[in-house]
């Protein structure tokens, strides 16, 4: 008799704000595994427009809309990423890429992440052409000047950005 573990991966991201984009890969990271944590980073680094606990809710409230393959759950985090994937039992970590200049920042990452612990897989997913420009960056910067970002977010998150920048 075969004995069934189930597969736990991990998004992590920032999510400042959450876009259509990732959407489409957390949709699509459904299907590989049977759960999906989404870790929301701390990252003060990136200096956040939203709080913490603002793009947590965010991604919580995306999740109402998507009728996916697997279970999902939303966690914050802050600390060195591999803890975390310890901590939630992920076995992968799921990663978007848009262009070759994510490639080359993140293969830096699975290499050093395999050095902290080399049971752990890092699976790239490329992003769906009509949302391979898409760049949380660029999302606040057009909707700081007034820019229309409906087709790059969500309605509540196109709200929230109204809101935070009038």
């Amino acid at each position: 008799m075969t004995k069934f573990t189930k597969r736990t991966a991990l998004y992590p991201g920032t999510f400042d704000p959450l876009t259509n984009g990732h959407l489409d890969i957390i949709r699509r990271a459904c299907k590989l595994c049977d759960k999906l944590v989404i870790g929301v980073a701390m990252n003060a680094g990136k200096k956040p427009l939203f709080t913490l606990d603002e793009r947590t809710d965010m991604v919580q409230e995306a999740l109402a809309d998507i009728k996916g393959d697997c279970e999902v759950e939303v966690l914050p985090f802050e600390g060195l990423l591999i803890h975390f994937v310890e901590t939630v039992g992920a076995s992968m970590i799921v990663r978007g890429l848009r262009a070759v200049s994510d490639f080359e920042f993140e293969y830096q990452m699975v290499g050093m992440n395999h050095k902290l612990n080399p049971n752990i897989e890092t699976v790239f997913l490329m992003a769906d052409a009509q949302h391979q420009a898409i760049a949380s960056r660029l999302v606040k910067e057009i909707a700081k000047l007034g820019g229309d970002v409906s087709h790059f977010v969500s309605p509540s998150v196109k709200q929230k950005l109204k809101d935070k920048y009038s």
